[in-house]
């Protein structure tokens, strides 16, 4: 399985920022574009970017779930971050913010350790 898309594991929290700050800018301009094709009744950018900002929200919530990993929570505390913006970005920078256990957990070896980048 491609690792983007599996929230088996841990990442590390250089990796988790590059990939949340890609991850919500598509996710922000998949809305702003929703909206203006709405208004404008442009109804198939309407559903590409619907597609778009779903795809995005899922591989946010599977980068928060292997970051939740690396602090030694369980996958179901990323249920949280599913309440709307703005509050969920406090609990995105958090998981960003925080450091993550040493050495390794139930959940997989230290990502510091095994990073190549």
């Amino acid at each position: 399985m491609i690792p983007i898309l599996n929230p088996e594991g841990r990442i590390s929290r250089r990796k988790y920022l590059t990939l949340f700050l890609t991850f919500y800018s598509i996710n922000v301009l998949s809305l702003i574009m929703i909206f203006e094709s709405y208004r404008s009744k442009e109804w198939i950018t309407f559903w590409v970017f619907g597609i778009l900002l779903i795809g995005s929200i899922v591989l946010l919530m599977i980068q928060a779930i292997r970051r939740l990993h690396d602090l030694g929570y369980n996958w179901k505390y990323s249920l949280y971050l599913l309440i709307p913006p703005p509050v969920n970005f406090f609990g995105f920078v958090w998981l960003a913010w925080e450091e993550g256990q040493d050495g390794e957990n139930k959940f997989g070896p230290d990502p510091r350790k095994t990073d190549l980048v």
